[in-house]
């Protein structure tokens, strides 16, 4: 009756979002209050549950989810990021387009949204397709799998981060983890794009110029590096030390609001608007507020399900499936193909997992950050038309749906399956 019960939940929250276009809080909110009044909680102990559900998970991941999307604003803004992508390409080789633009994504995409980073970096993809003579398939395909690897994978792109939050899991330990599990499916995915993609030709039509806004005022490689790796440095420091500057400046919040302090370095002349209520800080908080929403309400959704007793009679069940680590791959991969969100889908599951981690015998700090990268694996399979991503890849490819599927839904299977694989290596060699 759990298991029925759960699925039920769970296909509610899917329909609400895909057939009725309910936003993703209000299904996850809505359903939740029905669990718990259907599941015989009474009204006082579901009112308890949205409290305590949505206050401790924003507790612990809200601030971090907002400093990481305004670094990525101010690198986006700046033209940072494509100083980042210049500069590896430069080291890559421009004879080696496909390889580059993959391991160009997969940088990217560690502070810029996935889209965003496939927006900015769209011009500079299809000038060096064309210059090298290549069809715009494989490049496109490289690009779009290395940003959805990292954008699944590692914090502190939101979702992982919310993840992570939900199953308080040590945010080093899965940005380590997930760095190495993106990193063998961008292997994957880059082998697609070489042998499969590259038999499709698309035309990468006009070489275009720079970038509208960037030119001539980029900052340098070494100002724009600091507000990524350092932040990436102080955390997983502090995962693998208790030296007291690093458990300090270590913490998530307090490394990423260094690495935001060093983005003001990042514009030629900081302006005041900047920082203001109509600047860049206001587009980052507008663009974070709907994932802390999501995140809280998937807070509740798995709260609701451990207070209900839903949880626990969940997991006596599924400890007798032997499904282990498939089971949040396998979740996430059917809430991800069935509504297009790979946060919801990360969120989602989490919340669903939460409750159960302890009967599934995920209980370690390295199981809990184990459990986070199998559902960002599981929240890449598969991406197509229900995905927004996948039109920004199409549209700005030249491609029709047909050839989407055959290339960005084909590689996100590829690249999701890879990094489970993957998980389940690093799995039994930590064990």
């Amino acid at each position: 009756m759990a298991i029925i019960t759960v699925l039920l939940s769970i296909a509610a929250i899917v329909l609400l979002i895909t057939k009725l276009k309910l936003h993703p809080f209000l299904a996850l909110l809505l359903v939740s209050i029905v669990l718990g009044l259907a599941s015989g909680m009474d009204a006082d102990a579901v009112i308890s549950s949205i409290q305590n559900g949505f206050g401790g998970t924003i507790g612990k991941i809200g601030l971090v989810i907002i400093l990481g999307v305004m670094i990525g604003v101010f690198l986006e803004k700046t033209g940072g990021a494509l100083v980042l992508a210049q500069k590896m390409l430069s080291l890559i080789g421009k004879q080696r387009v496909i390889t580059a633009m993959g391991i160009i994504g997969y940088i990217i995409s560690i502070p810029v949204f996935a889209d965003s980073g496939f927006v900015l970096l769209s011009a500079l993809n299809k000038r060096l397709t064309k210059k090298a003579g290549l069809s715009l398939a494989g490049t496109a395909v490289a690009l779009g799998l290395g940003l959805t690897c990292t954008h699944a994978l590692v914090p502190p792109t939101p979702g992982p981060v919310a993840a992570a939050g939900i199953l308080n899991a040590d945010l080093g330990i899965v940005m380590g983890l997930g760095m190495i599990a993106a990193g063998v499916a961008l292997a994957a995915g880059l082998l697609f794009a070489h042998k499969m993609a590259v038999k499709i030709y698309v035309d990468p039509g006009e070489s275009a110029g720079e970038p509208e806004g960037t030119a001539g005022r980029t900052p340098g490689l070494l100002v724009s590096s600091l507000p990524i790796l350092i932040p990436i440095f102080l955390i997983i420091g502090k995962s693998l030390s208790d030296n007291p500057f690093l458990t300090f400046f270590g913490e998530p919040v307090i490394a990423l609001l260094v690495g935001f302090a060093l983005c003001l370095l990042l514009p030629k002349k900081l302006e005041k608007s900047m920082l203001s209520t109509d600047g860049w800080v206001n587009t980052a908080l507008v663009d974070s507020a709907t994932i802390i929403l999501v995140t809280g309400a998937g807070g509740i959704f798995g709260a609701v399900l451990q207070n209900s007793g839903v949880a626990g009679t969940l997991g006596d069940a599924l400890t007798s499936s032997n499904l282990g680590l498939l089971l949040p791959f396998l979740l996430a991969a059917a809430l991800k193909s069935a509504q297009g969100s790979s946060t919801v889908a990360l969120i989602t599951t989490a919340s669903v997992i939460a409750p159960l981690m302890e009967s599934l015998g995920f209980v370690s700090e390295l199981d809990k950050a184990i459990v986070v990268v199998a559902v960002g694996a599981g929240s890449m399979v598969v991406s197509h038309v229900n995905d927004s991503f996948f039109w920004v890849f199409t549209q700005m490819s030249n491609m029709d749906v047909k050839t989407g599927y055959r290339l960005q839904t084909m590689g996100t299977l590829i690249i999701g399956t890879t990094a489970m694989a993957t998980v389940y290596v690093m799995y039994w060699l930590l064990h």
